[in-house]
């Protein structure tokens, strides 16, 4: 176990599957204490048992909707009395040209990957202001660094996470919380699934299946954040499958 994760109480969104579900179970292993959320409750239900964790571990939670955010946070605050860690893992990524007018997809978009991420940050901030402690870890993408044909909408987004976490840094220092953005390249989960246009989820998929790396290559970095001595801040990872170019 590292000796900086054991006992740290973690709360983590998205946590059903994919990279919330892998750094899930590595968190475990290292000691942490979880409280996890998302919409699929049987999946997370299944997760607490497998990790033997308890039922109590989560917490049904759509992060579009600032109360359930709110509730899974105060359900952690009330378990342990305090919150160590917020991991904003919870996207989506329906991508399509513009073209297309998918505006549906864009209002999900910005519901799930900006405005859950604000949604996290105002309902764990009072907490972690108040313990003079924390450590808000923010999921941008690549997609966050640079913008490609059909990704306008989700790379807005995603940059706006990676603005708006540099702007939570620089206000949060007198409490000394800590803050990271972390920027996965392609990763194997169940993202691409969230693509309504079928030329483009076609084509997606296929990129995927040629470059994606293990969703524990996410949950190495999360590990690698928040096992530093407290007086180290680590405000940025972007990674990449080695034979990824974009």
């Amino acid at each position: 176990m590292t000796r900086e994760i054991a006992g740290k109480v973690v709360v983590v969104t998205g946590a059903s599957s994919g990279l919330g579900e892998a750094v899930a179970r590595r968190l475990a292993a290292e000691g942490a204490i979880l409280v996890l959320g998302a919409r699929r409750l049987d999946r997370l239900e299944a997760l607490a048992d497998s990790l033997s964790i308890g039922r109590d571990a989560v917490k049904k939670t759509d992060v579009s909707r600032s109360v359930e955010v709110q509730a899974l946070v105060d359900h952690a605050i009330a378990l342990h009395g305090r919150v160590d860690v917020l991991i904003n893992n919870a996207g989506l990524m329906p991508h399509s040209p513009l073209e297309k007018r998918r505006i549906e997809d864009w209002d999900r978009m910005i519901d799930v990957n900006l405005k859950g991420t604000l949604y996290g940050i105002a309902a764990v901030l009072p907490q972690m202001q108040k313990q003079k402690s924390g450590h808000i870890i923010n999921v941008s993408s690549v997609a966050g660094h640079k913008v490609g044909p059909g990704g306008a909408v989700y790379s807005a987004t995603k940059s706006a996470v990676r603005v708006v976490s540099e702007g939570l840094r620089q206000e949060v220092k007198p409490y000394n919380i800590r803050t990271t953005i972390i920027s996965p390249g392609a990763v194997a989960t169940e993202l691409t699934d969230s693509i309504t246009d079928p030329d483009t989820a076609k084509s997606m998929k296929a990129f995927y299946q040629n470059y994606a790396i293990p969703p524990e290559s996410f949950a190495e970095c999360v590990v690698f954040a928040m096992s530093q001595p407290e007086a180290v801040d680590i405000n940025e990872i972007l990674f990449r499958p080695t034979a990824q170019e974009y």
